[in-house]
């Protein structure tokens, strides 16, 4: 991670990206973030997303609202919908339950939904063991978890930047319990804030041991800090550490399966560089995102320029669903 041979790093990664990958495609999925409130207690210094329930722009989706971006989904051509909302005090498990069980009586659709900080905030508020409370979901239609809500695996950072939020064995712990029931999961690191090098290389070996125990993730999503309109503020993470900290990622997991480029906060042109520095994915189409967004990072990448982008970078583009296999 200190080295300074930026190219250096990318040539090892994309060694072993060809290696586990060796056809030389390039997948992406369409499917949309749907963010069920924005109202959320834990109140993380890094998100500009949030409301406090008394905010004039709080907001809890009403059903009707969320039918209709699953239709729009469906008619673009998606597979999946990340549901993902804040840890609102309100919401009990039953509204997760009655809303899983509404999204699968009326559509043939993949729910790729609820983070570990929203599953242990289940666990609280019901009073029930983080397995308990994913068998719950899983029998109600939740089919796999994203990897929201690990920022970076280390307690010290926690402390700064989400000292509301779980413990990184919490979130550890949910993804442990998943993957034991069968559930596949992905997970992420918000990087470019507090943390040092060496902290996210701990983040990324705590990812490696799990994924030695269980398999069960999926892929590896590493993306940049946005200080834009929050409160802890600061300058976003360069394209170059970017680059670094992805390829370090391929390298490092090369029990992971996929690594995932991040437009969302690098545009297309960086996430297309990304795919010679060990990436592997584009990523969603990604109808919706609000989150990103709200720190004033604005990239859209439709279906038509991400299919431009992996070709021109001399890779053959494939769809896939959730667990990427291919469409």
């Amino acid at each position: 991670m200190a080295s300074p041979d930026l190219l250096s790093v990318g040539r090892a990664a994309d060694l072993v990206r060809r290696k586990m990958h060796p056809a030389g495609r390039v997948t992406f999925v369409i499917d949309r973030n749907i963010n069920y409130t924005n109202i959320c207690r834990c109140r993380c210094r890094f998100c500009a997303y949030f409301r406090e329930e008394n905010d004039p722009d709080a907001y809890v989706l009403e059903p009707e609202e969320l039918f209709r971006k699953i239709e729009e989904t469906l008619a673009a051509g998606g597979t999946a919908v990340m549901i993902q909302g804040g840890l609102h005090p309100g919401l009990d498990l039953d509204y997760y339950l009655d809303m899983l069980r509404s999204i699968k009586a009326r559509f043939n659709i993949h729910i790729h939904s609820f983070s570990p900080p929203e599953i242990m905030h289940l666990v609280s508020s019901a009073g029930l063991t983080p397995r308990e409370v994913l068998l719950k979901l899983r029998e109600a239609g939740l089919d796999s978890l994203p990897g929201g809500g690990a920022e970076i695996l280390v307690d010290r950072v926690r402390r700064l930047i989400s000292p509301g939020k779980i413990a990184w064995r919490e979130w550890m712990a949910v993804m442990e319990e998943a993957h034991a029931i069968g559930m596949k999961t992905t997970a992420t690191m918000m990087f470019g804030h507090v943390e040092t090098a060496a902290e996210r290389v701990l983040h990324m070996a705590r990812v490696r041991e799990l994924q030695d125990r269980t398999g069960g993730f999926t892929a590896f999503i590493p993306w940049s800090f946005q200080p834009g309109n929050t409160a802890l503020g600061g300058a976003a993470a360069t394209g170059t550490d970017y680059l670094k900290t992805l390829a370090v990622s391929r390298l490092m997991l090369d029990n992971v399966p996929n690594i995932q480029a991040s437009w969302v906060t690098q545009g297309a042109k960086m996430a297309q560089v990304s795919l010679s520095f060990g990436a592997n994915d584009f990523g969603s189409t990604m109808l919706e995102e609000n989150v990103v967004r709200a720190a004033g990072v604005n990239y859209r990448v439709p279906r038509q320029e991400i299919l431009h982008c992996i070709k021109d970078a001399g890779f053959t583009p494939a769809q896939r669903n959730t667990g990427y296999e291919l469409v």
